[in-house]
């Protein structure tokens, strides 16, 4: 399972960006994907990021902001250049990145979506996100995580 790839880690790999894969067996029964990671990897919380899509105004939009926090729609909607936001259906989610619920990576998406990442990534040396499977991590520079995905950075964490 560690050794497949995925279109995330495929994308890292073309374009030759240095990250760190670190895989974790997975319970399906973990309430928070994303704090899962944390507990299992033993990470710091404030490090680990989370991939919602939601819909600004009608358009899915990704919106990736740390575990310990909660996407606020608003000002998603702000920093998308729209009016409203509300969490994307599941099965549109899915179609759309190319990836499963609780495995949904910023990167490798299968139609292009805009991306807003919370302005507290930019403070660590390295952050962490869905590889594109659940029970695997990426560990990246959060500048890479920006440019990769074209985001726009801003405060969408509450």
């Amino acid at each position: 399972m560690a050794g497949k790839g995925t279109p995330a880690t495929a994308l890292l790999t073309k374009q030759k960006v240095a990250h760190v894969l670190h895989a974790y067996n997975h319970d399906p029964r973990a309430d928070s994907y994303g704090l899962e990671a944390v507990e299992a990897l033993g990470l710091e919380p404030a490090r680990v990021f989370k991939t919602l899509v939601a819909e600004v105004d009608g358009k899915l939009t990704v919106g990736v902001v740390p575990v310990t926090g909660q996407l606020d729609l608003k000002a998603l909607a702000m920093a998308a250049g729209g009016k409203k936001a509300k969490m994307a259906d599941p099965a549109a989610a899915q179609r759309a990145t190319g990836y499963v619920l609780g495995g949904i990576s910023p990167l490798g998406h299968r139609t292009r979506l805009p991306v807003v990442i919370d302005a507290t990534a930019p403070a660590f040396p390295t952050v962490y996100c869905s590889a594109g499977r659940r029970g695997l991590e990426v560990e990246l520079a959060p500048a890479d995580l920006v440019r990769l995905t074209n985001a726009v950075v801003a405060g969408i964490a509450a």
